[in-house]
């Protein structure tokens, strides 16, 4: 069943719910020949065409209105055909668990005895909103802009969770950031993400709410609702200066992590610069001694092949002199390396 909640008031009390669409039309146009000033709510959820058709056959709801709340994925918008007021809200829910934002969208079709929503997704509890009104007959009374208002508040007061738990989410950012996180990058990306749709369905509102406003004279809006209606405006005006806050904020966070990024990138290639360095004079030393020993071994091989034609083998200082000549080869490596601080 599409239709969730189905009842008619009068005088801000529930006199009946009707169990089909039908037997709504019915009561409500015995109830206008009687000149009696009742008001239908009709809730439903994700309807098909079908349903749609038949409540704008009954109240005269415009097509293009229609079509909207049949395909949803609409922005927050205001719309007025003739004396139907056509309202698109966008409402939002902080799951704690994935840390993530849900979107949610709603369609409220306000006319002179009559009030239609039509809900795509869980949220908002339009039950607890009829619950309230039905609690509040006094205001419940006030027709049916009272109850456009109720489904406002709910849906501006719903937005305080997401805000606190985006704004918790974006302290814990903050100290990723400063932590050297590898995968704050992506994180701060997907929430600058939530915070631009969370922009997108708050920021229209205060023209929403500015358009009502402008209306209130012309359409003889109770001026106790005009209070309260000016009351959720200043709530919203609340939540789009922080949610601006928070998509500036997100902004320089990114700008001082790519430079802490830059900056832990120089160190370690200063890092392997120095090590890269220090096995060279390494390398130098070793390749240093390694030619020092190796002119000795050169000069002891070939005195040790032993040929008999071999000059010098009879003479009484070869030996001496080939240690020396070892020795002289030696020291002289030696200060040549030093001096080109090999050694």
């Amino acid at each position: 069943m599409t239709v969730v909640d189905n009842a008619l008031y009068s005088a801000g009390r529930c006199f009946t719910r009707p169990k089909t669409l039908g037997e709504t039309y019915q009561l409500l146009r015995d109830r206008r020949e009687e000149n009696r000033q009742d008001l239908a709510w009709i809730g439903l959820a994700r309807p098909g065409e079908a349903e749609l058709a038949s409540l704008a056959a009954e109240f005269d709801l415009h097509e293009l209105a229609i079509e909207d709340a049949v395909q949803a994925h609409q922005r927050p918008k205001l719309e007025r055909y003739d004396t139907t007021l056509f309202v698109v809200l966008r409402a939002a829910h902080y799951d704690d668990r994935r840390e993530e934002v849900d979107f949610s969208e709603l369609h409220v079709f306000v006319g002179d005895d009559f009030v239609i929503t039509v809900r795509h997704g869980d949220t908002p509890d339009l039950a607890r909103v009829r619950l309230r009104m039905e609690s509040e007959p006094d205001l419940l009374a006030r027709g049916p802009e009272a109850v456009l208002y109720a489904i406002l508040d709910r849906v501006v007061d719903d937005y305080g969770p997401v805000v606190d738990g985006l704004e918790h989410d974006i302290d814990e950012i903050e100290t990723e950031v400063f932590r050297g996180e590898p995968a704050v990058s992506r994180r701060i990306y997907e929430l600058s993400r939530e915070v631009i749709e969370f922009q997108r369905a708050t920021k229209p509102l205060q023209g929403m709410l500015d358009g009502l406003a402008a209306g209130f004279a012309k359409y003889g809006v109770d001026p106790e609702l005009q209070q309260y209606l000016r009351d959720v405006s200043d709530h919203v005006v609340t939540v789009v200066e922080r949610i601006d806050a928070f998509r500036q904020l997100l902004q320089n966070i990114l700008t001082v992590n790519a430079a802490l990024v830059g900056q832990r990138q120089n160190e370690e290639m200063k890092t392997l610069t120095e090590a890269s360095l220090a096995q060279s004079e390494e390398v130098k030393k070793i390749s240093a001694w390694a030619a020092i020993l190796f002119a000795p071994t050169l000069v002891g091989t070939v005195y040790g092949m032993n040929f008999e034609t071999m000059p010098e083998l009879g003479w009484t200082l070869g030996y001496p002199f080939a240690l020396a000549l070892m020795a002289l080869v030696s020291v002289t490596l030696y200060l040549v390396f030093s001096k080109k601080r090999w050694l």
